[in-house]
């Protein structure tokens, strides 16, 4: 009984605050489901149970906040901000990266639709589930480690990059490659999203699971930059800077240019896309540890973040 404790009131109005705003606002503009109200109701027991679950769930914001964000896109889909690019960026990917054929040139994408095997077909259903859970339950492992500095960095630095990608989805709307290959180059209101390569994971395994994913996508128009880059690369950056074993560091890589080549041999983003979304990372790495942590307001914020969900609070 000695680690229950129930929050301040300044904290618990703010807990109360987040939670119905977040609820309200995805009910009326996003519409809910029931993941939404189990998602609620673990959070504000979480929040409510202890000091450690509380000190848990603070630390895990930057990941709450990335799914909200994401889910939130929905509100004013990109499509209804810019024109969609369906021809231009096929047409910068088959002039950049094209592969001559005697069917004519080809796109990567194009090119690995005709030159499948069972073993890729099998590895990229495996890599690609790895994109968003093993980065995750790496943060995971580095609070519970007890390096939160190195938590917290890696933590918000996924989130910043998350947020510079959505931002540019809406600066520049763009289609993947399967929409090309399955609709053309005429923007079809309404589209929903495709397992494209992914669904021969599906078949061979019988277990469905891009096919319940990306069925529900409706950010089809979200290709550039590809933010399944990005992820298993921000893990590894943060691994070479935590206290962990080489054979991590050295699997981290492995999925990282897994994730890479199935992003393309699948046709869900072009090589260009790819590209992108490293730079994206990089960008966001070196913008938040070289220019933000230099900012002294933000600098003590984040030591008062890192006190925070560092210190025993029973």
């Amino acid at each position: 009984m000695a680690y229950i404790s129930f929050p301040r009131r300044k904290e618990a109005t703010i807990i109360c605050f987040s939670l119905v705003t977040w609820i309200v606002v995805t009910a009326f503009f996003v519409g809910l489901r029931p993941e939404h109200l189990v998602i609620s109701v673990l959070l504000a027991l979480m929040l409510f149970l202890s000091g450690l679950t509380r000190r848990l769930i603070v630390a895990l914001l930057p990941f709450v906040i990335f799914g909200i964000s994401y889910d939130w896109m929905n509100i004013v889909p990109n499509y209804q901000v810019n024109p969609v690019d369906i021809r231009n960026l096929y047409e910068a990917e088959k002039e950049i990266f094209g592969i001559t054929t005697a069917a004519g040139v080809l796109t990567p994408n194009e090119f690995f639709a005709l030159h499948t095997s069972t073993v890729m077909d099998f590895l990229a259903g495996v890599f690609y589930l790895c994109w968003v859970p093993v980065p995750i339950l790496f943060g995971i492992w580095l609070y519970f480690n007890r390096q939160y500095k190195v938590y917290l960095h890696f933590a918000l630095v996924f989130l910043f990059v998350n947020l510079l990608g959505f931002t540019y989805y809406y600066i520049h709307p763009a289609a993947p490659p399967w929409y090309v290959a399955s609709h053309g180059f005429d923007f079809i209101l309404g589209t929903t999203g495709e397992v494209a390569g992914l669904g021969k994971f599906d078949e061979m395994t019988g277990l469905g699971i891009f096919n319940g994913l990306y069925s529900r996508n409706s950010n089809v128009f979200a290709a550039l930059p590809s933010l399944h880059a990005a992820y298993m690369l921000i893990a590894f950056i943060y691994s070479l800077k935590a206290k962990c074993s080489w054979w991590l560091r050295g699997l981290f890589a492995v999925i990282c240019l897994g994730i890479w080549f199935t992003a393309v041999y699948t046709s869900h983003h072009y090589i260009i896309d790819v590209l992108m979304g490293i730079g994206f990372t990089l960008a966001g790495f070196l913008i938040f540890e070289f220019v933000l942590m230099m900012i002294p307001a933000f600098a003590g914020f984040i030591k008062k973040y890192i006190g925070y969900i560092s210190t025993k609070r029973y």
